[in-house]
């Protein structure tokens, strides 16, 4: 059956609001949260002691259910100048009256209000009804309902649900071992903000597990890795919201040595890497065993990444191969480093991979990235110094994160229909290793940066080594 559409939930007294905004949903007053997210380009390889917060800010989001047109009034606590509604694919157009915003949503997805700029965004989490809600009394159902909940590890077996419901905030993480058939789901909040870095793995960590589905969920303030499936096969994502995402090493899903699996209309604010494929030797005692990563969708995503990478592959690729990746229908609405990247640093052969239909903002107000040479650096950057991250990379290298005496190489690559909007022409590197360990077989078709079609290597930015071949800039 499916649930009555819920525009605003009962949130718990604990869970503090954030007063940036207040925010009116068809008329009706919306609670606005808090997440922490990072405010800098900083960085540190793990240093041993956690990230400053004078490094970091208060961003806000909005949580409800809707099954028709949602008019949306956003009144601002600081004067307006400036409004950008991302992604611009959506086409949402809003009226700024003093103060007030307002526009409206015609269909379920996540949107970003900008005030001023990128600093203390306001995101806001349009979900589809629900259906087949369970309830607290269904077998091998584990319920949360409105209200704080602290049940710190949750162990998940075989055949269990774990349902967070609208108004429920869970100060917990989510593990499982070998366990079949499991689902993680509701419209309530998930939060690690309670663990240390050396506490757990992660928010939602599934070890050799298989027929895992993770539905509705927002994730909030991870200790390191946010979603880790390891050695999974059918892990499929759906409709999750991460947010609060500004430790070190705060990356998004990890995908480690798994196979036939799904992302799809997800919303991804991380401060590392967004969505990754990786090949490990393991993770938390667990071995992969050279496990092929294969077979992985990622569909109708919106990224913004605070430092990392949005949509990559690597850097560790310790797998016997990794292939049959699509990334589709995307909208990368800020990254930092390269917004599409293939990073082979291992033994993996990298190969059939299509990028299609991916729309990439980098007409933000985003400073160069920089790494921190001691305790205490500040970020600091010459308003002068204007910074455009490469859209695409494929590389075969040994770097930081090589695990393997063994190079890969990466073949049979495909980006398609990628628009770009920017203030240059940012570039793309290929590169390979040596003969063997090459790049070859790339194929660039319809590339277009501020509406404008790439025809030539040289003008679309395109920078290769001698162990690259066979590449192909195509309408």
């Amino acid at each position: 059956m499916e649930q009555e559409m819920v525009i605003n939930p009962t949130w718990p007294a604990e869970e503090e609001p954030n007063n940036d905004y207040s925010v009116d949903l068809n008329g009706q007053p919306a609670f606005v949260h808090r997440a922490r997210v990072s405010a800098h380009p900083l960085n540190q390889v793990w240093p041993g002691y956690q990230r400053p917060l004078e490094q970091t800010e208060i961003a806000a989001f909005v949580s409800w259910d809707m099954a028709a047109p949602v008019e949306c009034v956003v009144t601002s606590a600081q004067p307006v100048y400036s409004v950008r509604l991302r992604p611009t694919a959506s086409g949402l157009q809003a009226t700024v009256e003093g103060n007030t915003i307002r526009f409206t949503i015609s269909k379920p997805g996540q949107y970003t209000v900008e005030v001023n700029g990128t600093h203390k965004a306001l995101h806001l989490f349009a979900n589809p009804p629900e259906v087949d809600v369970p309830q607290p009394t269904d077998a091998g159902v584990r319920f949360f309902g409105p209200g704080v909940h602290c049940p710190g590890l949750i162990h998940m077996q075989s055949n269990e649900t774990v349902y967070i419901a609208a108004g429920a905030v869970v100060y917990g993480v989510i593990t499982a071992e070998k366990a079949d058939n499991i689902t993680i789901r509701g419209r309530g909040i998930l939060d690690g903000s309670k663990f240390d870095r050396a506490d757990v793995h992660g928010l939602i960590n599934t070890l050799g597990c298989r027929g895992v589905h993770i539905e509705g969920v927002i994730l909030r303030d991870p200790n390191v890795w946010t979603v880790i499936p390891v050695v999974c096969q059918q892990v499929h994502i759906r409709n999750i919201k991460l947010i609060g995402l500004w430790r070190y090493n705060a990356d998004g899903i990890d995908f480690v040595n798994s196979q036939h699996c799904s992302v799809e209309d997800s919303f991804l604010r991380t401060f590392d890497d967004s969505i990754v494929f990786k090949g490990l030797h393991g993770w938390g005692g667990f071995q992969c065993n050279l496990e092929p990563v294969a077979d992985i969708q990622v569909r109708r995503c919106v990224i913004w990444n605070d430092w990392g990478r949005a949509l990559e592959i690597g850097a560790e690729t310790i797998a016997s191969e990794i292939t049959d990746l699509l990334f589709e229908d995307c909208d990368i609405i800020h990254t930092v480093h390269v917004a599409l990247d293939i990073q082979n640093t291992d033994r993996g052969h990298c190969h059939d991979m299509l990028f299609k239909n991916i729309r990439i903002e980098l007409d933000d107000d985003f400073k160069r990235p920089q790494m921190q040479g001691y305790n205490g650096q500040k970020y600091s950057y010459k308003a002068t110094d204007l910074y455009i991250p490469p859209i695409i990379e494929v590389l075969v290298f040994k770097g930081f994160w090589t695990k393997d005496d063994i190079r890969g190489k990466a073949d049979n690559i495909r980006f398609e229909d990628i628009e770009v909007t920017a203030w240059g022409i940012p570039e793309t590197h290929l590169r390979g290793w040596d003969e063997e360990h090459a790049v070859r077989n790339i194929e660039i078709r319809n590339l277009r940066v501020n509406g404008v079609l790439m025809t030539e290597v040289e003008h679309a930015g395109i920078r290769v080594n001698e162990f690259v071949s066979d590449v192909r800039l195509l309408p």
